[in-house]
């Protein structure tokens, strides 16, 4: 082990005032030979002085006042050093002292950041909170600030709160207040006598319901919120976005995710804020797709993503990405044939393309061997398959069956699905635009 960095200049000068006594004896001998020698030759016997020190007596042999000055200022300088060296003893002791201090600190920390793994252990399951609003697990709460969007509308969010890291919180702020007073074994024993301990086996179950409870409830707040106006929406994407780190795994909430997305896509008035929203959520499904291949909602989700993202593309982007929107929409019927939305969608894509112009159709058969061909009585099909499983699904729906029966010469039908199509309420922008075609529609009618 290398000495501290402060002893090493105290030992070089110990070692240095050491030499420095060792020269003055052997000066000393010398001297005294020479003066033996001196005496001899002058014949003069130097006669030396006893001098009492403490109990007994030393002869001090004279000196002369040369020598006497330079045996002196030998001793002064023998000195400063012990004192020198003597600070340097103090100095290294203090340093010594701090670096105890803190190596103390730094073990008696590790120690107490181990109780607090312990016991942390020692409680596996969350404990009950009686201010959720739903789960015992994770809760959702409104934030009371907003947060400003692009267009500058301002929007709430939702944050949530795990009753787990809560107790955890509790549990260290309680281990550093008593860590002094009771020891680690005796708090695990006190927490062993007070639980009735579950093995590992139940303890995952109980954390997987738990977690499935949790999500449950997120779901639910979820598909609340997309049903809502514009800025229950847009809380509801800003409550998927919180929990994406939480759950980004499970399939029902990804595909969320993704039609949050596509909300926030229709809300945003900016074409680069629409395209990025779309963009976004499409790249989420790309990679749920690539998990979950057989699930109808994330092919339902992808289709309408990719048409929103195509709205403001050309014409050959449009088309490509509706071969791409019909191969998933027919997956997602496949995998889920009795879901309204998907039959909606099916339609709204063969009126699109019964009514392309020429241009698109050229451009279409320059591009593609068999380009796409859908009829007005296709779209009819799937538009009435909607009520049928769903009656009053959307009112864009009804005023569609108006329009393919007003195409296909039927005005009686027509006129019924238009008076239908009045009785319904205007959910979505979609079903604004609807509601103006009606008016207009109406009016045409009646001149």
């Amino acid at each position: 082990m290398a000495p501290p960095a402060r002893l090493v200049p105290g030992l070089a000068l110990a070692l240095g005032a050491a030499g420095a006594v060792l020269g003055l004896r052997l000066l000393w001998a010398r001297r005294q030979r020479e003066e033996r020698r001196r005496a001899r030759g002058n014949g003069v016997p130097r006669v030396p002085v006893p001098v009492e020190v403490g109990s007994g007596a030393v002869s001090v042999p004279l000196l002369q006042p040369e020598e006497q000055v330079d045996l002196l200022e030998r001793l002064d300088f023998v000195l400063r050093n012990i004192a020198e060296l003597r600070k340097e003893v103090e100095e290294l002791r203090s340093s010594l002292q701090r670096l105890a201090a803190e190596i103390v600190s730094e073990v008696r920390s590790h120690l107490e950041e181990t109780q607090r793994v312990t016991r942390r252990r020692r409680f596996p399951f969350p404990r009950e909170r009686s201010d959720s609003t739903g789960s015992s697990s994770i809760y959702f709460t409104a934030s009371s600030g907003a947060a400003n969007t692009d267009d500058g509308e301002s929007e709430g969010g939702y944050t949530t709160a795990n009753a787990e890291s809560d107790y955890d919180r509790e549990s260290e702020r309680e281990s550093e207040e008593g860590e002094d007073e009771v020891s680690c074994e005796t708090v695990r024993t006190a927490r062993r006598d007070s639980l009735d301990l579950v093995n590992e086996e139940e303890t995952h179950l109980l954390l997987d319901s738990s977690l499935e409870e949790g999500l449950g409830q997120l779901l639910q707040q979820a598909d609340r919120l997309h049903d809502g106006d514009e800025q229950e929406k847009r809380e509801g994407f800003q409550l998927l976005l919180n929990n994406k780190l939480a759950y980004a795994d499970q399939k029902d909430f990804v595909w969320r995710l993704a039609r949050a997305h596509s909300d926030m896509c229709e809300i945003a008035e900016d074409t680069e804020e629409k395209r990025s929203y779309a963009y976004d959520g499409k790249e989420e499904l790309e990679v749920a797709l690539q998990k979950w291949d057989q699930s109808a909602e994330c092919h339902q989700w992808y289709a309408v993503l990719c048409g929103q993202l195509s709205e403001h593309e050309s014409i050959q982007k449009r088309i490509q990405t509706g071969y791409v929107f019909k191969e998933h929409i027919d997956k997602a019927i496949e995998l889920k044939p009795e879901d309204p939305k998907s039959h909606y969608l099916l339609g709204r894509w063969c009126y699109q393309v019964s009514h392309l112009g020429w241009l698109e159709k050229k451009a279409a058969s320059a591009l593609f061997e068999a380009p796409p061909t859908a009829t007005v009585q296709d779209a009819l099909q799937n538009f009435l398959r909607v009520e049928e499983l769903s009656p009053g699904f959307s009112k864009a729906g009804r005023v569609y069956i108006a329009k393919c029966y007003k195409d296909l010469g039927n005005n009686s039908a027509a006129t019924l699905w238009m008076n239908l199509a009045s009785e319904l309420p205007a959910h979505t922008k979609e079903d604004e635009e609807s509601e103006r075609e009606l008016e207009e529609m109406q009016s045409a009618w009646e001149e």
